[in-house]
């Protein structure tokens, strides 16, 4: 099995609903996003995918994210989105483009980071 990763970042803020803390206040965060990409059969050149189809279909998705308040987002109304929400919200956008996406990780900070796959 291959895997390989690509890694984009993203400006946004967002507030937590529910949560009881200073997280509840609109925050922002440059959000470091991870998209994971496995398979095994390999093309005539021995790639999996190009790196460059990889990064063209995940900036097309943290474009939509990119310096907007998230809660706003028509996606998210009344959803509280955490760093959790965020990685599936963009795993389930990039297996629509790439079948063979496997996770994706959301850090929103250097020491802090939710990631989404299938089991």
């Amino acid at each position: 099995m291959f895997e390989l990763k690509a890694q984009m970042y993203f400006s946004a803020a967002h507030h937590l609903l529910n949560y009881d803390g200073a997280c509840e206040n609109q925050h922002g965060h440059n959000w470091l996003v991870e998209a994971y990409v496995s398979g095994c059969g390999l093309d005539k050149s021995n790639i999996l995918i190009d790196y460059k189809v990889i990064k063209k279909n995940l900036k097309e998705i943290l474009d939509y994210l990119d310096h907007k308040d998230i809660n706003e987002l028509p996606d998210f109304q009344g959803i509280s989105p955490s760093s959790e929400i965020l990685s599936k919200f963009i795993y389930d956008k990039m297996k629509e483009k790439i079948p063979q996406t496997s996770k994706i990780s959301v850090w929103e900070t250097p020491t802090s980071c939710a990631s989404y796959y299938e089991v």
